[in-house]
C-alpha cells in the first residue's frame, strides 16, 4: 500500500506534488483542494467525511494503486497525520508550512514563543483560557469556534486579533481588537493570533512556546514576594496546598474569591491557568494589580462584591475563596465548578462551611495547617515561629 499525505499552501503544490497526484488512483482532500489539483479522473473522497475517508484509505491495496491525501500546510502539526496512524495507516508526508507559520509570517513576526492551541472538538473552552492567560496564542478555529466566537469570550480582557481569512486562498488578513473581531463575520478556514501586546516579542527562549510554568523560582512563593497590608496575605503553607487541590493549568480557569493581594490568583496564573480575582477593596485591588506586574501574568481583576459579580464571569474549573463569609462560600458552590478550595482563619466558620460545600454535591476532605517557620535567634542559632493556624477545606464534584 502507498499512501501519500501532501501538504497543500496556497494554490501551487510542494515540489515532487503534481507526480505524485498523477499516478494517485484515490485521492481525498477538501472540496477545495480536489477542484483544484485532480485532474486524472481518481476516484475522489472529500476529507470532511473523515471516517468515509479513513475506511477507504485503510482498505485500499497496492493492487489498487497509490492514493494521496491532500490536507492543508503541515498535515503533522494538528492535522490529519494523527487520524492515519490511528487506523494503522504509515503514510509518505510531503509538509508544506503550517497555517500558523504562514501567518506569523505575514506579519513578519517570530513565532517560537507562541502558544498554538486547537479550537476544534470541545477545544474553545480550553482555547480561550490559554488567551486569557497567555500573551501570544495562535488559535487553530473551527466553524463555531472562529474569531467571532473567540473575541466574545474575551470580555475583559484586553487583546488584539491577527485574523488571517481564507487560508490558502486569497488569504485576508486583518488586525483588529477583540470587541470589533466579535462583530464581524469571518471568512473560512482562518487562523487567529491572540495579542495581549501586538507590539511586543519575547526574548530569544529555548523552548518553543514559551517559557516552563511555573517558573524557576517555583511555588508557594514567600509572602515579602507579594505587595500586601500588614500580614494580610495567604500564607506560602495555605498557598502550596491550595494549589495541588486547584490544579492550575494551561487550559483551566481559576476564580479567586476574596483575592486581597491576589497571592493566590498570580500563583494560578504562573502556572499557566486564566484567572479572575474579585476582590471588593479597591486599594487591594492596586495591590493585585501590582503584584500581577511584578510576576509578570495576566490577571482580570474584578473590583465588586462576589454576590453582585458572580453571575457575569466567565464558567470556572476551580474556585478558591479567601474572604468573605459563610454567604460567599455557598454563593461560590452554588456555580458548580469542578474543584473548591476554601481558607478559614476562624474556627467557628469551618461547618457552615463544610456544609454550603456538602449541599451543592462536593465530596469535603480538610486539614488545619499548623506550621512552624525556622527563624534565627540572635547567638545564630536558630527556633520555631508558629504560624497561625488556617483550616482548609477542599471540594471535588463527582
Amino acid at each position: 500500500m502507498t499512501i501519500t499525505v501532501i501538504g497543500v499552501d496556497g494554490a501551487a503544490l510542494p515540489p515532487g506534488g503534481e507526480a505524485l497526484l498523477d499516478k494517485a488512483t484515490l485521492v481525498v482532500g477538501g472540496r477545495r483542494h480536489l477542484e483544484l489539483h485532480v485532474r486524472n479522473g481518481a476516484t475522489t473522497i472529500e476529507l470532511g467525511a473523515l471516517d468515509k475517508a479513513l475506511e477507504a484509505l485503510a482498505a485500499h491495496t497496492a493492487e489498487h494503486g497509490p492514493a494521496v491525501v491532500l490536507a492543508s500546510g503541515d498535515p503533522g502539526y494538528f492535522g490529519v497525520l494523527r487520524a492515519l496512524r490511528d487506523k494503522g495507516i504509515r503514510p509518505q508526508v510531503v509538509p508544506a508550512p503550517s497555517s500558523v507559520q504562514r501567518l506569523a509570517a505575514l506579519v513578519g513576526r517570530p513565532w517560537d514563543d507562541v502558544t498554538v492551541v486547537s479550537a476544534h472538538g470541545r477545544g474553545l473552552r480550553q482555547a480561550l483560557n490559554v488567551c486569557r492567560a497567555r500573551p501570544a496564542v495562535a488559535v487553530l478555529t473551527a466553524p463555531g469556534a472562529g474569531p467571532a466566537e473567540l473575541a466574545a469570550g474575551l470580555t475583559g480582557w484586553r487583546r488584539t486579533f491577527v485574523v488571517a481569512e481564507d487560508i490558502g486562498g486569497d488569504e485576508i488578513l486583518s488586525t483588529v481588537d477583540a470587541a470589533d473581531a466579535a462583530r464581524r463575520t469571518w471568512r473560512e478556514p482562518n487562523v487567529v493570533l491572540c495579542l495581549a501586546d501586538p507590539d511586543a516579542v519575547a526574548p530569544r527562549g529555548w523552548l518553543a512556546g514559551g517559557e516552563p510554568l511555573p517558573g524557576t523560582s517555583g511555588w508557594a512563593l514567600p509572602e515579602d514576594d507579594f505587595a500586601h497590608r500588614d500580614g494580610m496575605v495567604t500564607k506560602a503553607e495555605v498557598r502550596a496546598l491550595a494549589l495541588a487541590k486547584l490544579a492550575p493549568a494551561p487550559g483551566t480557569l481559576i476564580w479567586d474569591v476574596g483575592a486581597g493581594s491576589g497571592s493566590v490568583a498570580v500563583e494560578c496564573a504562573r502556572f499557566g491557568a486564566a484567572v479572575v480575582a474579585v476582590e471588593r477593596d479597591p486599594v487591594q485591588c492596586v495591590r493585585i494589580i501590582a503584584n500581577v506586574t511584578t510576576h509578570g501574568v495576566d490577571v482580570r481583576v474584578v473590583e465588586a462584591e462576589f454576590l453582585a459579580a458572580v453571575h457575569g464571569m466567565p464558567e470556572p474549573d476551580a474556585i478558591f475563596v479567601g474572604g468573605g463569609g459563610t454567604k460567599v462560600v455557598r454563593a461560590a458552590a452554588s456555580v458548580g465548578a469542578p474543584r473548591m478550595v476554601v481558607s478559614l482563619a476562624a474556627v467557628d466558620r469551618v461547618a457552615p462551611a463544610r456544609d454550603a460545600l456538602r449541599e451543592s454535591g462536593y465530596r469535603v476532605e480538610g486539614v488545619q495547617l499548623s506550621a512552624s517557620r525556622l527563624a534565627d535567634l540572635p547567638d545564630g542559632s536558630s527556633r520555631l515561629s508558629a504560624v497561625n493556624p488556617v483550616t482548609v477545606l477542599w471540594g471535588v464534584r463527582s
